[in-house]
């Protein structure tokens, strides 16, 4: 590198070690809280737990500090800048979230605070983007690192929501599909394998996002479990489904032109099947189950939404929020089809034939652009 650039690699290095010792500071604060809270053994069992995954945090951003930078053929940025300080920050909240990991979760505070942190989380997860593009640092080092803390979030989240109750074991699945695609990847390159490029998808961006959102939302205690044990596998399938088609087109396997073929099926096809059945479903459960008249037409116009595409996300929402507090009295077979077409339909959006299409621009666009 030259010379000044040899600076501004000295100065990022020194940047990230200071944020790290003011991280161990959090840390020993944590372990003193928690100590004097429940007990020293707890404490220090969440002390080694955080402090490993701190560690890997800081790891993964000093791996990577070269990538700080607009693009291959840019110079490096003088700092880390907004966006992955924030980027940074998140990979904290998630390692003092993975502190509560194998702990015993029937203390008030080992259920709530977990929730709070993985959900300051996911909320950074919109955020340091915006800053990065407001801020106009926008790097390939912010790219790097979203995606590694959402895959680890994706990892310690769940295990949480297992011991708690609120996830099927199934969900793992998810949490291991990026390392696994990764490790394929390395192994392809490895033995002189080709790697073809993958077709632009917003979607992938999309159901990371919705993953983590739902995945917070799963963690607070006041969630049914059995709703969101039934929701998590909704959630994780059209994920996984992603994973095993990008591995087609990487590997060779599918063609990116086969690929944008099925991308279009389902625009054209599969959603707009999908509020069909909704509807058809949701006719054939209210004739069996007894809910109030308000929730009934509240139901109703749900469905409605979805079916002819007005706002379909935010009426799948609003009926899986619906579903959920009644779920004891729609929990039979039609209630479980009603919140995976639900969920597919708020993951993937209503297709075409939809009058409005609310939401979509705003879930695709990146904010601060």
């Amino acid at each position: 590198m030259p010379l000044n650039q040899d600076v501004d690699y000295y100065f990022m290095k020194h940047e990230l070690q200071t944020i790290v010792a003011l991280g161990g500071g959090v840390l020993l604060i944590g372990f003193c809280l928690l100590g004097f809270a429940e007990s020293w053994i707890a404490a220090g069992q969440w002390l080694l737990q955080a402090g490993l995954l701190w560690g890997y945090v800081y790891l993964c951003v000093l791996r990577r500090l070269e990538l700080n930078r607009a693009n291959a053929e840019s110079p490096l940025y003088s700092d880390l800048g907004w966006g992955n300080r924030l980027t940074i920050l998140r990979g904290g909240l998630i390692a003092l979230t993975g502190g509560f990991v194998f702990m015993d979760q029937a203390t008030a505070g080992n259920a709530w605070v977990p929730a709070i942190l993985y959900t300051l989380a996911a909320v950074l997860d919109r955020l340091d983007g915006f800053v990065a593009r407001r801020s106009r640092q926008v790097s390939l080092l912010g790219n790097e690192l979203d995606i590694t803390f959402d895959a680890l979030g994706l990892v310690i989240a769940p295990l949480l929501a297992i011991g708690l109750g609120k996830l099927h074991w199934s969900y793992l699945l998810l949490s291991v599909a990026y390392y696994l695609y990764q490790w394929g990847l390395q192994r392809r390159r490895s033995l002189g394998l080709p790697v073809y490029p993958l077709p632009p998808n917003p979607l992938r961006r999309t159901l990371a996002g919705f993953q983590m959102g739902f995945i917070s939302v799963a963690l607070w205690p006041l969630l049914n479990p059995a709703l969101s044990t039934i929701a998590g596998v909704a959630f994780m399938l059209p994920v996984l489904f992603g994973f095993v088609t990008d591995w087609w087109v990487v590997s060779g396997r599918l063609s990116s032109k086969t690929y944008n073929r099925l991308e279009a099926w389902s625009d054209r096809h599969f959603q707009p099947g999908l509020r069909v059945l909704l509807a058809q479903m949701l006719f054939l459960a209210m004739q069996n189950i007894d809910l109030s008249i308000t929730v009934g037409w509240w139901l109703a116009l749900c469905a409605c939404l979805i079916l002819f595409g007005v706002a379909g996300r935010l009426g799948a929402l609003i009926m899986i929020i619906l579903l959920g507090r009644h779920y004891p009295e729609v929990g039979d077979l039609i209630g479980q089809l009603l919140i995976f077409t639900a969920s597919w339909v708020l993951l993937l959006g209503t297709g075409r034939y939809s009058l409005w299409q609310w939401g979509d621009d705003w879930i695709k666009r990146y904010d601060g652009a």
